[in-house]
């Protein structure tokens, strides 16, 4: 296929972009033949959590249309809340956990939200099915719902792992990969991430970073911290010490900066044999690898995966923990420029979160709004010219970006994601749903900011599905 080829490394566009929500843009290229196959995956899936207020043997209505209240009102007499789930997984060493967490991580994240759906959706007036007693813990302390959407989303990842570890003989799921999630629910945006994925905020105003990017050059102080309080872990060939630069035998005898796992600074130690065991992380900058071996800190799988020298396992090192940063877009001043870009490394081996943010403001300023049959397409357009940017054109000295400078030969996915519409639509949802069904008073803040903590019905839900298609029409 076309679409495969790591000579040609065609942007790939979704034929239909009305599957995706609001139009959102997406786009990808296959790597310049460092794997066989593109390893990124990327996921769209939109849910709703429901809540039933009075028994019905009726089935849950399908949601097809979120913002029409014929469907946050269900025929049963509940409610329901809908979320967004955006996803990027950035596979290495094969394409089978990222295919894995691609197809699984959101319906775990999904139950992970129906265990709160309590605080999530609170009832004024507890109403359960006759005969059935409802036993729920309520906490002296109120949380906030962001603290327990942050503690779904870290649960979902560790789960994942899990997962991918259990499957990974049955199923055959080799490497690992890192993973990016963006989740739209009330009217925050949680961006949860586990890898050198990145999500930016891209405004007319310039570019600002909603996720850190993990490598061992930015871990090197946790995973030196774990090699000093499990010296085991490192067999006989690594050291938890770092060095100025890599002791030889020729140093052995002579003073040297060093430090410990717990300095900040440096010290003078005299080098002895003992010195001359390779660091735990090994190299500097983009260059800096975990046990000498892998250039990833955080994400699923690697289950297997051991150090090239001495052949020690490197998964404690690894976590799948991530980190979760959340953004108020109802207390934000959001406007049509307004964007959240999600890519892949190979994105931002090359891109700028600045630039960037010049990227798409520019894509987008050239369609107008007028124009219906092409203004749909602006944010497409803005996706493929990132990817444009990082991955450039082929030449006689290689792939090379307009500047002439090297251009990334990793795999690329983009995701070029506008907040105005789901601030739109969550408005519409309060205006619906918020003062009928929570009644909460109404304060200077909107009332997703001001709700407590009070008995409610458990809740059931289903889902609904999107995916990005690639340019034949197939899903990914």
């Amino acid at each position: 296929m076309v679409a495969g080829d790591h000579n040609i490394r065609p942007i790939i566009v979704p034929r239909d972009i009305s599957k995706l929500p609001w139009n959102t843009g997406y786009a990808e290229a296959v790597n310049a033949g460092k794997s066989l196959k593109n390893e990124d995956q990327s996921a769209i899936y939109e849910g709703f959590l429901e809540r039933n207020t009075r028994v019905s043997t009726s089935p849950a209505k399908e949601a097809t249309d979120l913002t029409a209240e014929s469907d946050l009102a269900d025929s049963a007499g509940g409610y329901r809340l809908p979320y967004y789930y955006f996803a990027i997984f950035d596979g290495h060493a094969g394409s089978g956990a990222a295919v894995s967490a691609a197809n699984q991580l959101h319906y775990i994240l999904h139950e992970k939200l129906v265990d709160i759906i309590d605080h999530l959706m609170p009832e004024n007036e507890l109403e359960t099915v006759p005969g059935k007693p409802v036993k729920m813990f309520i906490p002296a302390k109120d949380l906030g719902f962001q603290s327990l959407v942050v503690g779904a989303l870290e649960a979902a990842f560790w789960e994942m792992d899990k997962l991918i570890e259990e499957d990974r003989f049955r199923y055959k799921i080799t490497g690992g990969c890192t993973a990016l999630v963006a989740l739209f629910i009330l009217g925050k945006l949680f961006v949860a991430n586990a890898g050198d994925c990145r999500a930016v905020w891209c405004r007319e105003t310039g570019a600002v970073d909603m996720s850190n990017d993990f490598t061992p050059e930015t871990e090197r102080r946790r995973i030196r911290k774990l090699a000093a309080l499990k010296p085991e872990l490192l067999g006989a060939s690594f050291t938890a010490l770092d060095y100025l630069r890599r002791p030889t035998k020729n140093d052995i005898g002579q003073r040297m900066l060093y430090r410990e796992p717990y300095m900040t600074g440096w010290a003078y130690k005299t080098i002895a044999e003992d010195d001359l065991k390779v660091p735990v992380v090994f190299g500097d900058g983009k260059r800096s690898r975990v046990l000498a071996t892998i250039g990833v800190t955080r994400g699923f799988g690697d289950h297997d995966l051991k150090a090239q020298l001495g052949g020690v396992p490197i998964k404690p090192f690894l976590t799948s923990q991530p980190e979760v940063r959340i953004l108020d877009l109802e207390q934000e001043s959001i406007t049509e420029l307004d964007v959240l870009v999600m890519g892949s490394d190979g994105l931002w081996d090359v891109t700028s979160s600045d630039i960037a943010a010049k990227v798409v403001l520019s894509s987008i300023q050239g369609f107008l709004p007028e124009d219906d049959s092409r203004y749909k397409y602006r944010l497409t357009s803005a996706a493929q010219d990132l990817v444009m940017n990082s991955r450039g054109k082929h030449t006689q000295k290689g792939w090379r970006t307009i500047e002439e400078k090297v251009a990334t030969v990793d795999d690329i996915s983009v995701f070029v994601i506008p907040l105005l519409p789901y601030k739109v639509e969550y408005e519409q949802w309060q205006k619906q749903i918020c003062p009928e069904k929570l009644s909460i008073v109404e304060t200077s803040h909107e009332c997703s900011n001001t709700r407590e903590m009070v008995n409610a019905d458990t809740g059931d839900a289903e889902m609904k599905e999107t995916k990005p298609a690639d340019a034949d029409g197939l899903e990914r």
